[in-house]
């Protein structure tokens, strides 16, 4: 399929021969989005979660994501979920009481109605429990894919919630009508457009089509009363085949007779019109949007509509009701399909006549638009304003305008205001409650604008950064882990993004490393109902501190009472201005100073009264509001203890009972405060805010405290002064691995209470493993309780003595009726039931939540810091982009509100966490549009390539850029007109230079049949070079901050930037980070880019590639060449091989001796070089014709290759016999493939390696202990839409285990597509027959967002004939239990975040 400039026998040793069985498999794979796409083509709101939230839905193509946008103007993420499919559009089904629901939880709710490739219409619906969305039904309206003329491109939905369209691009439509009773189908009716094989449909003289695109369409409001049915009007505007204007098409369906009639038609004249929008709460009423105006139509009667008013959007001045105006050729934004050839229909849009100037309805004169004139991109209306209608629209020029729509005595009044924003033209707009506007752009961040006061201001970004044209991943200054730097965005919003994994935050104060010793972290408040935390205490092994909270962070310690000689075992609040600590020989109860804390008591020195167990040594203790408990081992006993005045200004503690303990307790937790904030909660049934059926009766949080035992289990114990203490819950812990043996450090080291729709316990257990258990349902409970249990056996507190000096000892009584799950075990505690486990490292597991509220996401700080959601179903946590720390406390002041305070390598670090973050991604925004960025290690400077420049002289260069502020340092600009594609680094004897590529010429460099226009481009060579003494490149980040005294603030600012360059996404991550401690770069230290070489070659330069360290491969138009480096000298380049194909060369690479060439349509020949003869021979070529868009050799005999239909393969030689080489035809085997449903622009080769350091339990799964090289070779993909997808090798036996997993969660209701997707037909598209499949790792990582009796059902879940897994025994093959499938996926989870 290609040739070489002269043709000889391949002699490579690179493609000889291997064993068939070696590949008999083919590759094993599995592909894992670690960054979803941030590209938003759709947005709607509604009420999902509940009838009173407000959300917002983000439709993403391949994923969907569901956000609010709070009072502060930010959007925060609150799901997000893959959807196994391309999103075509999404809309709002709005709740309408007329319609019975079968579900309560669909009572209230708006639902989600979305077209897909899949070819169905789906209806969505969001369940709080499992944090997700689910469908509701699926309608078939088409065949999966993307034809054109099949329904499946566009929505509308009726203003009431009764009917929907849906379109497809062109000649067809169908309409459904909402069902009003209860039942399994959400549709009663619906019919397709046309109704017969003729195409016709009936109008008032006769019969017409509606052969065409369709470029937009709405239903006619109309005002009917409640539970009155209606037929529904859709207006469509048309555009005609071979026509260069476009219609109004009014469609009506007779719901009783179920037909359809055209009840009006009208050529549309004028400017082209492109939208047309009802106006809501004014029945009758659109607006038609055109290139340079819109018109407002009244359709009250349907058969004779008017005009009312024309708005012209010249903007020079705004006018309304210009009657003149000039009109001339529009250009609208192309629609261009996928061979870049314009159809007819798109044609409309860009060359427009005036025909048919008698039309009665017609406000245009014989003129013609004026130039300049503006089309409105976007727009969004006012939510809730039934009186007026608002609307905000975008201007293709990036100017926001509001159109006010008055309705009086005199009729309808527009009112146009002057701009009142200027951006990039939008792709999307939404006006939301609270007076917010999201700006949706497409190649470059969006934004939140407050409307108020008739203007905008800006709130916060969203953050986009697709596409994503290359990328470079760095273990910048040695750090704990790697960071990407991405090219993002399009000019003028291009920029160079740092992108790494978890959950960004800010990085504000850093201490000295003087904090040896620290065995605990708290901080507390003065007073129970502040905002803000007042004190930050220390414990180390023999000392305690107390630092106030502020700017300062100033020592208090001998301000407090706290005695600082002991080690603090827990402190914390135990009333208005009442301090407690704890420690090995006493409780001690403080009263701070005025010098401590304004709000402290009036004295020279604190006030202070200590209680001590008899002979006892405290081990452990907990402070909560009014409650202090604490135990103590050999013996174990647990002490309730209460506060009282004695005087004013004198308390005492004193014990309000203990008893004494079959088991040492590990760890205790007393809730602080009950939720904050319940806005999506409908029933409460107290002040708090807790739904009533949240809370087992009979449970009151108020007095409930949890306890972690040596048993070891989890206990749920209440105590009232009235009954004294109580066990209400049990929960034990017996875990065992796949070998059946019970797995080690079952501890809990801590636990929490949380409350999220529902009550559970969190507990994190010594050997890194983290549970949740829940209350059984009210059903399980009758199997659990049985006449023989004694009172109290799986307790602790079993045939406790128990002794109390002012609770009631006799505290159980007998229920007189059987009425909920706590009446039924009254004498008797409630079996927790093991819902989740996770592992999450191998050292103990530390819960911290971000606040005192029950429903606050946890910090879960084991190996490294992860952030618990506890909103999630079943347990799910993402990493935190910080080092591995060994203590963690949340602090809240007013200079930081959502400070965390961290302690790693004997420093507290005091961080933020960023909530309008919803990527981990810091941005150095720069002009132009950067295409490649390349990490250059001697100067740790990174070099970008940049095009698309607003320079006068100069419209492409290269740049040096710092990467921890983002400043060019220096540049190297290209001739004027001359436009880089392409650099590498290449040796040049002992020194790197960069090789780079460039055009000349302007145009398309490849003609539409692939082949090569006829161009020039230049190869240029630049020496990286210091500059020595220049005083210019000496450039100051920040000076050494001296030591802190224990009298003075121990924090200091990091590097002296800015909150934005201090994001966590910089790459002063780790704490030993000079880059971080302050330093000065040299004046020595400086670099620049000095031309070493240029000439000219016949054609674009678009691929260099090092090769073997003395050469490089460069390539122009077809040829590529071996060029080297004369004597090692980098001024001079001789081009010593040049190979042919058949049409352009997109890509290089090389492995070695290995060169893989990538064809635009020939796809991946790979080539070998004679170093003698010189000569390069083509040895294998690409078994299919592909577009490719990126290749990377893996090794000398295998590519992975991207193409630009959104399909990822791995193509390989190893199936090559010695005895077949010689064979004339030689297809390289395709041996695995995965569509991804997006375009991969780079691909690179990562080490990557899953393998954790595991102790016994993590080796006990069988199925992941064959570690074999190919663990090492991870391949990363960057998209268009901004997504990074990574591709993992799995060993033989965890790629069967994994695949039959899937095959499973495929069709399980819980984890199906939920867009109606064949997922395998979704994920084999574009491949070859028979060819192996990587496995989907998004499918796969729902298995982890199941509880354990979800898993049990899916693994449970027999497979159908299609869905048959093949085994390459003949033996049956072993079952799969849970536990081998979590310790895989747990595996993968960790390492990728």
């Amino acid at each position: 399929m290609a040739v070489s400039e002269e043709e000889s026998p391949s002699s490579s040793s690179a493609g000889s021969s291997k064993s068939r069985s070696s590949a008999s498999h083919g590759a094993s794979y599995l592909a894992k989005t670690v960054l979803r796409g941030s590209v938003v083509l759709q947005v709607v709101y509604g009420r999902i979660r509940s009838p009173t939230s407000y959300d917002v839905v983000f439709g993403k193509e391949t994923s969907i994501e569901l956000v609010i946008i709070d009072e502060d103007g930010v959007v925060q993420s609150i799901c997000e979920q893959p959807v196994f499919g391309i999103i075509k559009d999404i809309a709002v089904l709005p709740w309408n009481e007329k319609f019975c629901v079968g579900s309560p939880q669909l009572l209230g709710r708006d639902l989600l109605v979305v077209l897909s490739d899949s070819g169905k219409l789906s209806v969505l619906r969001f369940c709080n429990e499992m944090h997700r969305f689910f469908a509701v039904t699926h309608v078939q309206l088409s065949s999966p894919g993307n034809p054109t003329d099949q329904i499946g491109r566009m929505l509308a939905v009726d203003s009431n919630g009764c009917f929907i369209a849906a379109s497809a691009y062109e000649d067809s439509l169908a309409l459904f009508s909402r069902s009003a009773s209860v039942g399994s189908d959400i549709f009663d009716k619906r019919i397709f457009c046309p109704t017969d094989k003729q195409g016709k449909i009936k109008t008032a003289n006769g019969f017409t089509s509606i052969c065409g695109t369709i470029w937009s369409m709405c239903f006619i409001s109309k005002d009917v009363q409640p539970n009155k049915d209606y037929n529904p009007i859709l207006a469509i505007l048309l555009n005609r085949r071979r026509s260069y204007r476009s219609e109004i098409v009014l469609i009506e369906w007779n719901t009783k007779e179920h037909s359809l009639y055209v009840v009006y038609q009208c050529s549309e004249l004028g400017p082209l019109a492109h939208h047309i929008v009802d106006i809501p709460h004014s029945y009758g009423l659109v607006l038609v949007l055109r290139a340079g105006d819109a018109i407002v139509m009244d359709f009250k009667v349907p058969h004779s509509p008017c005009i009312l008013y024309r708005i012209s959007l010249n903007f020079t001045p705004p006018s309304v009701e210009e009657p003149n105006f000039v009109r001339e050729t529009i250009r609208i934004p192309d629609i261009i399909d996928e061979e870049g050839i314009y159809s007819v229909a798109a044609s409309a849009l860009l060359e427009l006549s005036d025909l048919n100037k008698n039309d009665p309805m017609n406000i245009d004169d014989d003129s013609n638009v004026k130039p300049g004139s503006n089309f409105v991109c976007s727009w969004s209306w006012n939510p809730g304003n039934e009186n007026s209608p608002r609307m905000i629209f975008c201007a293709d020029s990036g100017e926001l305008f509001l159109i006010d729509f008055l309705f009086d005595s005199d009729g309808l009044k527009v009112s146009l205001s002057d701009s009142l924003y200027k951006t990039l033209p939008a792709k999307a707009l939404l006006w939301v409650r609270g007076g917010f506007l999201a700006v949706i752009i497409e190649m470059g961040d969006g934004m939140v604008l407050k409307v108020e006061d008739g203007r905008l201001d800006y709130r916060s970004p969203i953050q986009n950064i697709a596409p994503i044209l290359d990328m470079s991943v760095v273990d910048y200054h040695d750090e704990k882990h790697d960071q990407m730097f991405a090219c993002c965005g399009m000019a003028p919003e291009g920029s160079l993004r740092v992108i790494r994994s978890g959950i960004s935050v800010e990085k504000l104060l850093k201490t000295s490393p003087i904090y040896q010793g620290i065995t605990g972290t708290w901080t507390v408040k003065m007073k129970l109902a502040d905002s803000y935390h007042s004190f930050l205490v220390l414990s180390f092994v023999e000392e305690t501190r107390v630092l106030s909270v502020g700017v300062s962070f100033s020592d208090v310690t001998d301000f407090m009472g706290f005695q600082p000689d002991v080690c603090t075992l827990a402190c914390g609040l135990v009333g208005d201005g009442l301090l407690v600590q704890i420690h090995q020989t006493a409780v001690r109860l403080c009263v701070p100073i005025a010098a401590a804390h304004p709000d402290g008591i009036d004295s020279a020195s604190p006030t202070f009264t200590s209680w001590s167990p008899d002979n006892m040594t405290i081990s452990l203790g907990a402070v909560g509001p009014n409650l202090i408990v604490v135990a103590t081992s050999s013996p174990c006993y647990l002490f309730i203890l209460g506060i009282r005045t004695v005087s004013a200004r004198h308390y005492e503690i004193y014990q309000l009972q203990h008893v004494k303990l079959q088991d040492e307790l590990s760890c205790i937790a007393i809730p602080q405060r009950l939720l904050e904030q319940t806005s999506f909660i409908s029933r409460t049934s107290n002040r708090s805010g807790v739904r009533l059926d949240s809370l087992p009766v009979g449970l009151d949080i108020s007095n409930t405290f949890v306890i972690g035992t040596h048993k070891p289990s989890v206990e749920v114990l209440s105590f009232t002064s009235d009954k004294g203490l109580s066990v209400l819950a049990v929960g034990s812990i017996t875990l065992t691995n796949t070998l059946g043996t019970t797995v080690s450090g079952c501890i809990p080291q801590d636990i929490r209470l949380v409350l999220v729709d529902r009550l559970y316990v969190l507990s994190g257990l010594r050997n890194g493993m983290l549970l949740r258990f829940e209350w059984p349902s009210i059903s399980a409970i009758y199997s659990l309780v049985s006449p023989g249990l004694q009172t109290f056996d799986n307790s602790c507190m079993a045939n406790c003595i128990s002794s109390s000096t002012s609770a009631s000892q006799n505290f159980r009584s007998q229920p007189t009726q059987v009425t909920s799950l706590l009446d039924k075990t009254k004498d008797f505690p409630v079996y927790l039931q093991l819902v989740a486990v996770r592992r999450i490292g191998i050292t103990p597991v530390f819960l911290i939540p971000l606040n005192d509220s029950l429903d606050a996401d946890v910090i879960a700080l084991s190996d490294r810091p992860w952030l618990l959601q506890t909103a999630r179903h079943s347990l799910s946590y993402t990493s935190i982009s910080f080092p591995p720390s060994t203590h963690v406390t949340p602090v809240c002041s007013t200079e930081c509100p959502k400070g965390i305070i961290f302690v790693a390598e004997n420093s507290l670090h005091l961080v933020e966490m960023v909530p309008s973050k919803r990527l981990n991604v810091q941005k150095f925004h720069f002009g132009g549009t950067p295409r490649k960025v390349l990490y250059h290690s001697d100067s740790r400077l990174l070099l970008v390539l940049r095009t698309d420049l607003s320079d006068d002289l100069c419209s492409s260069d290269v740049c040096c850029i710092d990467p921890l502020s983002g400043s060019v340092l220096s540049s190297f600009k290209f001739e004027l007109g001359e436009i880089g594609k392409c650099m590498e680094l290449v040796k040049a004897g002992n020194e790197q230079v960069l090789v780079v590529g460039t055009g000349l010429s302007s145009g398309p460099a490849i003609m539409p049949s692939g082949e090569a226009e006829s161009t020039k481009g230049r190869l240029i060579v630049l020496c990286v070079e210091q500059m020595q003494n220049s005083d210019s490149g000496s450039i100051a980040f920040s000076s050494r901050a001296g030591s802190s005294s224990q009298r003075t603030s121990p924090f200091r600012e990091v590097g002296g930037y800015a909150a934005e360059q201090l994001s966590s996404s910089s790459i002063c991550s780790s704490p030993d980070d000079n880059s971080c401690d302050g330093i000065k770069l040299e004046e020595s230290e400086a670099w620049h880019l000095r031309l070493g070489y240029s000439t000219t070659w016949p054609g674009m330069v678009l691929a260099v590639c090092p090769y073997l360290d003395r050469f490089f491969l460069a390539s122009a138009a077809n040829c590529f060449y071996v060029c080297g480096f004369p004597n090692d000298n980098a001024q001079r380049v001789r081009r010593l091989a040049v190979g042919r194909t058949r049409f352009m060369i997109m890509t290089l690479t090389a492995h070695f001796t290995r060169i893989a060439v990538g064809d635009c349509r020939d796809g991946i020949l790979f080539y070998s070089y004679q170093e003698d003869s010189r000569k390069l021979d083509q040895i294998y070529c690409d078994p299919v014709q592909r577009l490719v868009s990126d290749c990377t050799l893996m090794d000398g005999d295998t590519a992975a290759v991207s193409d630009r239909k959104g399909s990822f393969a791995i193509l390989s030689c190893l199936n090559y016999m010695e005895d077949n080489f010689n064979s004339p035809e030689r297809n390289l085997a395709q041996t695995c493939s995965f569509y991804m449903g997006e375009i991969a622009i780079r691909i690179r080769k990562g080490s990557f390696s899953y393998k954790l350091p595991a102790d016994d339990a993590l080796r006990g799964c069988q199925a992941t202990s064959i570690v074999g090289d190919i663990s090492q070779n991870s391949i990363m993909a960057s998209t268009l839409l901004g997504s990074i997808i990574i591709f993992i090798p799995l060993t033989r036996e965890e790629y069967d285990l994994l695949e039959a997993v899937q095959a499973r969660l495929v069709i399980h209701p819980l984890t199906a597509p939920i867009l109606g997707n064949d997922h395998t037909e979704y994920r084999c598209r574009g491949s070859m027959a028979r060819v192996p499949k990587a496995l989907d790792g998004d499918m796969l990582a729902q298995f982890l967002e199941l509880t354990s009796m979800q898993q049990e059902a899916v693994l449970a879940l027999p497979l159908g004939a299609q869905n048959t897994i093949m085994f390459n025994s003949k033996q049956s093959p072993d079952p799969i239990t849970v536990n081998q499938v979590v310790r895989l996926l747990e595996r993968i989870h960790y390492a990728l975040n």
